[in-house]
């Protein structure tokens, strides 16, 4: 690698980012949230106190550091000062129930846990420590003032590209959730894709104002959070994706860049805030997380005149998009291309293989495999499923697709039976053994069916137990006390029995 090389790697690892944005405009304003405005020489000061708290606490390299709470400014803080450290940050989806909690808690070892006083009492116990980001409870200081009883600790520890960065968890194909291990090595490498492709919408200054919208319990919010600050611009924060407040706030402080995903966009059409907002300041809007229809993106098109559209592919497990569709493929009339992904980032190679393990050719549906720096290091204490998952050197991504002629992707269906909700990922697994535990139920199979406003939509079909006589309303009252809201069936059909093949396999397709 060239001197020049070196020197751009430099310039995007990540526990550096707020000092080296203070260095070159202390006074430039790096985070909004509310009616608070941060300066990045402020949020610089915020992270070195925070990271002299964390040292207090005994937190140090490796050790584990949750976050649990809506989008905020405290999190970006504990974010930048657990990276310095050389901690790994694990985000918990706030939407989650105290058993989905209690065991990531537990499969992480989280060591400090920062939450908020609405979700204290799920986290309540959980680890060895617990600081609030609001109003604090049982005589504790909030976050802020905790870390600003610390003097300033500059000192940081040095990562490797192969060191863990954050602990992101997906939903799991057996019943519980994964802990992806992002590097600090794959985030850099995703951060700097836009800028290899030297195209004009992946270009960011420090003049650019992006809209955090998403929650940064996934990797699209943190990524872009961290995109964001590594051009030394602006991040405007909503706690969570509030279609009034994401109305507002383009308008409100010009944002130039942000990353919606279809339901969102979706019911920002159908608002009616939308028809009178000035909306002419967005420059690049880029989505993705689940499919889009073509309704849904023509009208968004219109909706934002002056707006670069690109479409993003990717993963937990990729540190985010790795597949993009530029904006030339993009027309309000439509293009055969609006059909597909787009094609690979420049440090992204994409394979399709057939079920023998065989390289297939263009316009071929089989499953998508992805070679790049961009891909995890693995699964959290899950061996077995890591080589599986990255055989050979290929992230098996699960999703059946094709290639074209020109190297653009097109998904075709998946390989597994995971379902899109919302840009949520669910997998059946996870909600068939809880619907498994209610006494009533025999047998059952969790399936994804359209849904005009989610993409997808979770429903059960059941096999009740011999005499007798569960009513839907029942059994899915049930599992809303056992799993977040986004994975509860919104509707339920009862059969005398599931189509099975001759292995016993339940026949999905069938169902559907």
């Amino acid at each position: 690698m060239s001197i020049a090389a070196d020197a751009a790697q430099a310039e995007l690892l990540l526990d550096g980012l707020t000092e080296r944005a203070a260095a070159r405009s202390p006074d430039h304003i790096a985070l909004i949230q509310d009616d608070e405005r941060l300066s990045y020489a402020a949020l610089h000061s915020s992270v070195l106190r925070c990271v002299a708290a964390l040292r207090a606490s005994g937190i140090g390299p490796g050790d584990r550091v949750g976050y649990l709470g809506l989008n905020s400014i405290d999190y970006v803080i504990l974010m930048q000062a657990s990276l310095r450290i050389g901690g790994v940050l694990v985000m918990i989806n706030w939407r989650l129930v105290e058993r989905e909690v209690a065991y990531i808690v537990g499969d992480a070892d989280i060591a400090l846990l920062v939450t908020d006083a609405e979700r204290f009492g799920v986290a309540k116990g959980l680890v060895p420590m617990t600081v609030l980001v609001d109003a604090g409870h049982d005589g504790r200081p909030p976050f802020r003032k905790w870390i600003a009883g610390f003097d300033e600790d500059p000192a940081m520890r040095m990562p490797a590209a192969d060191d863990v960065a954050v602990q992101l968890y997906t939903s799991g194909t057996t019943g519980n959730p994964k802990g992806a291990l992002l590097t600090h090595g794959s985030l850099s490498a995703s951060l700097r894709q836009g800028g290899l492709s030297q195209e004009k919408w992946a270009e960011w200054n420090d003049r650019d104002v992006a809209l955090v919208a998403m929650p940064q319990f996934h990797v699209g919010g943190t990524a872009w959070t961290l995109q964001t600050m590594s051009a030394g611009g602006t991040a405007v924060l909503l706690a969570k994706p509030d279609i009034d407040q994401i109305l507002a706030t383009v308008e409100r402080d010009g944002i130039t860049k942000m990353f919606a995903v279809p339901a969102v966009l979706g019911m920002m059409l159908d608002h009616p805030a939308a028809k009178t907002a000035d909306l002419t300041t967005l420059r690049a809007l880029l989505y993705g997380a689940s499919p889009i229809s073509p309704d849904i993106l023509r009208g968004s098109m219109r909706l934002f005149p002056n707006a670069q559209f690109v479409q993003m592919y990717g993963s937990t497990e990729t540190s985010g998009t790795i597949v993009y569709l530029p904006p030339e493929d993009h027309d309000v009339a439509g293009t055969p291309r609006m059909e597909g992904c787009g094609r690979p980032y420049p440090e992204v190679e994409l394979r399709i293989i057939d079920t023998e393990g065989e390289l297939l050719g263009p316009g071929k549906v089989g499953e998508v495999q992805v070679r790049s720096p961009l891909v995890m290091k693995g699964y959290h204490k899950l061996p077995e499923e890591t080589e599986r998952t990255l055989a050979d050197g290929w992230y098996r991504t699960g999703d059946a697709g094709f290639l074209d002629a020109d190297g653009y992707l097109y998904l075709y269906d998946r390989v597994k039976d995971m379902i899109v909700s919302g840009a949520e990922n669910i997998y059946p697994a996870e909600i068939e053994r809880v619907l498994h535990e209610h006494p009533d139920v025999r047998d059952c199979a969790v399936i994804g069916v359209p849904d005009a406003r989610w993409g997808e939509a979770v429903k059960a079909v059941i096999v009740a137990r011999a005499g007798s006589s569960p009513t839907a309303d029942a059994l899915i009252a049930f599992a809303r006390t056992h799993m977040a809201g986004y994975k509860v069936p919104k509707s339920i059909d009862f059969v005398d029995e599931l189509p099975r093949n001759a292995s016993g396999k339940v026949l999905k397709r069938i169902l559907r």
